[in-house]
């Protein structure tokens, strides 16, 4: 059974991403902040039937040592793994101007320093073993400013830079490195909005672009995906 660990997986694109792997007998560990989603989530994956099987891990992903103790968790139930999808992320909407104290820190420490430590933490098997795929969740927003973006944009930026690096540093140790890049996904960041929903993508298409990213054979590798509402990007 292959193994795969993923951030932030009890809603929106990491919770498809977490049942498309399950649903095709993968053995999951996920992590999110809340005990209570994670247990939803186990009760959900175990009534659908899925082949695979599930770990689940209370981990706040913005605390280093709390990242560590996700990784010897899943170092214990699963061993090495194949797959580390870095999907947990926050968006709190501003512009760098007027924007409060400390959301800056904030979406950099979930969606930035999260995913170096967490990296950090799973590379030295990977690179034994000489096998691995590492997906980052980056953002339409990693490559394209948007007024109301403004740290958020900022800390996308970051993750897809950080992206091409592993890319290069692990080329030689044949590890494969994908960013993801989804433009406006229906989910809880856009809770409230007006607009109608085949104005969004499903979050279920990107589960399935990852899921066939990674199942291409050794010699291939897909350095970026890129997808964006069928009528173009929300600002």
């Amino acid at each position: 059974m292959k193994k795969l660990v993923i951030t932030g997986a009890t809603k929106g694109i990491g919770r498809a991403i977490a049942e498309k792997y399950l649903n095709n007998g993968y053995e999951v560990a996920v992590c999110a902040r809340k005990a209570n989603e994670l247990n939803d989530m186990a009760e959900a994956v175990l009534k659908s039937g899925a082949r695979g099987k599930l770990h689940t891990f209370v981990c706040d992903v913005t605390d280093k040592e709390q990242l560590k103790a996700f990784y010897e968790f899943v170092d214990k139930k699963m061993g090495s793994i194949d797959i580390l999808i870095n999907n947990a992320g926050i968006f709190e909407p501003g512009e760098i101007q007027n924007e409060a104290e400390g959301v800056l820190e904030r979406q950099m420490a979930t969606n930035v320093y999260s995913v170096y430590h967490l990296t950090r933490f799973f590379l030295p098997q990977m690179i034994k073993n000489r096998s691995g795929h590492i997906f980052n969740l980056c953002s339409v927003a990693s490559i394209k400013a948007y007024t109301n973006g403004g740290s958020y944009c900022i800390s996308k930026y970051a993750v897809y830079g950080m992206t091409k690096v592993l890319r290069e540093e692990l080329m030689p140790h044949n590890i494969k490195v994908t960013a993801i890049l989804p433009g406006a996904t229906l989910s809880g960041s856009w809770e409230g909005t007006t607009l109608p929903e085949d104005r969004f993508m499903k979050a279920e298409d990107i589960a399935e672009a990852v899921y066939m990213t990674s199942q291409l054979s050794p010699s291939t590798v897909i350095e970026e995906i890129l997808l964006r509402p069928m009528e173009g990007d929300i600002e």
